[in-house]
């Protein structure tokens, strides 16, 4: 049984067509995108890499990995987003990016070990078992390589500010876009990351003033948070 809700690859396949429009319900994932970018490649150096980014949507990550020089596989399974993707990277003239509707888990069995960059951003909380996304996460990683989640807390504040905030006081995106008891405690994402075998290396949070729509990277992970971490070098 493939680790997907059907109304959540519903949900973001009716907005497909508004990927690459950074005035959209996406601008929020534009105007984080550069502090993820360069918070991935100061940890990961990517240029030349072999990355995967995992439930990459639209491709607004994958494809800016590729601008900096790594040889990017963007994967999901809401196929009108890959289309959309794969139309930019195409009119954009993009080279060393490919796309894949396919399952972690299935690449994961796929090509195990064979990507020295693992991201998966916005994407844990939208499905069923996020554990096993960590698990084939890891498994596509090669020993010694990098992994990137990121996700939401799950807290009043949290609910406060990513839900009743973002979705119905300030519109920042469609009602609905986040189901609060999906949110995932730093505590939970760690113990999934080492029952993984992966070592944990830094958590990082993310704020945002909605008055002057600036978005900054801080030690403050009550909200929204990013964590980096490496598979072992001994790992099989």
């Amino acid at each position: 049984m493939t680790n997907v809700d059907p109304q959540e690859l519903a949900k973001f396949s009716d907005l497909a067509h508004k990927w690459w429009d950074p005035e959209s319900e996406f601008r929020p994932l534009h105007e984080i995108n550069p502090l993820r970018l360069d918070w991935i490649d100061q940890h990961a150096a990517i240029k030349g890499k072999a990355v995967v980014d995992v439930g990459c949507g639209g491709g607004i990550l994958a494809e800016s990995m590729a601008r900096r020089g790594a040889n990017v596989l963007g994967i999901d399974l809401a196929d009108k987003s890959l289309k959309v993707a794969q139309l930019h990277a195409m009119e954009a003239g993009v080279a060393n990016l490919d796309y894949r509707c396919v399952a972690a888990e299935t690449l994961a069995a796929e090509q195990p070990a064979q990507y020295d960059v693992v991201t998966c951003m916005e994407m844990l909380e939208h499905v069923p078992d996020p554990a096993s996304v960590i698990q084939a996460c890891a498994a596509m990683a090669k020993p010694g390589g990098w992994l990137f989640f990121s996700t939401l807390n799950r807290n009043p504040k949290s609910f406060l500010f990513a839900v009743l905030g973002a979705e119905y006081l300030l519109k920042m995106l469609p009602k609905g876009t986040h189901e609060y008891a999906r949110f995932i405690r730093p505590a939970e994402l760690a113990r999934c990351i080492r029952e993984a075998h992966l070592d944990l290396v830094q958590f990082k949070g993310m704020e945002y003033n909605p008055l002057t729509r600036h978005y900054w990277l801080s030690g403050d992970t009550s909200v929204n948070y990013m964590v980096a971490c490496r598979k072992p070098v001994s790992a099989a």
